[in-house]
């Protein structure tokens, strides 16, 4: 596939490693940075979505989508691990929960531009992840758009080209992600409301979190092979 990622924010959280170890397939070393894991809620704006070598189907081109999400290795190559997927596209939730097995589930979300600020709510609708989550969340960013230092918190929590996913069979998959480093910029983010990773039982600790915002990423992605 072949999509644009737009007005991201990532927001990412330190947890102790044993706190995040039970959502996490043992099949997996779940990463760390010095000693922590860490958790993402990560809003933003798809588009230009499409089946490549094959023109867009209308209606699922461009949607809101929010994902949290945790950083795990196998083999020497660190990826991202999805706690759930939340979109506003019936058909798309439903592709990616199939072709995927991806755990999507519907949402209502808005995501709209102020000047430099982006306004995004969203509330999950859908019950096959069992708790209500929400996310009320006004960001923008504050500084130039610079690649992440290699070494870095940043650089770590965002230079992956690799999902893992365990199948309905219980196999672990690997789908490759492929696109040019992340242009991050320093951000800014109020937030009203955030349940997120509460939904997934997890508790965020009592601090700031570590804020980056994209403007625009360009992403090809392929099918999903056995690890």
């Amino acid at each position: 596939m072949a999509q644009t990622w737009r007005d991201l924010l990532f927001m990412h959280w330190p947890l102790e490693p044993e706190t995040l170890r039970r959502l996490v397939p043992a099949s997996l070393t779940l990463d760390t940075y010095e000693g922590r894991a860490w958790i993402g809620v990560v809003p933003f704006m798809m588009t230009g979505i499409r089946l490549r070598w094959l023109p867009p189907v209308p209606g699922t081109t461009s949607f809101p989508e929010l994902n949290v999400r945790t950083y795990v290795t196998i083999g020497g190559r660190p990826g991202v691990f999805f706690l759930s997927l939340d979109a506003t596209n019936p058909l798309a939730v439903e592709v990616a929960r199939r072709w995927f097995h991806l755990p999507y589930v519907g949402a209502r979300i808005s995501c709209r531009r102020e000047g430099d600020d982006v306004v995004y709510s969203s509330e999950r609708t859908d019950g096959r992840l069992s708790r209500p989550a929400e996310l009320e969340v006004r960001y923008r960013p504050t500084g130039p758009a610079a690649a992440a230092q290699a070494g870095s918190l940043a650089h770590w929590l965002t230079e992956r080209y690799c999902l893992y996913v365990p199948s309905t069979a219980g196999q672990l998959l690997r789908g490759e992600i492929h696109h040019a480093p992340w242009s991050l910029q320093t951000a800014t983010a109020e937030i009203a409301v955030n349940t997120m990773a509460a939904a997934a039982g997890l508790a965020l600790p009592d601090r700031r979190p570590e804020l980056h915002f994209a403007s625009r990423l360009d992403v090809r992605l392929w099918s999903l092979e056995a690890v």
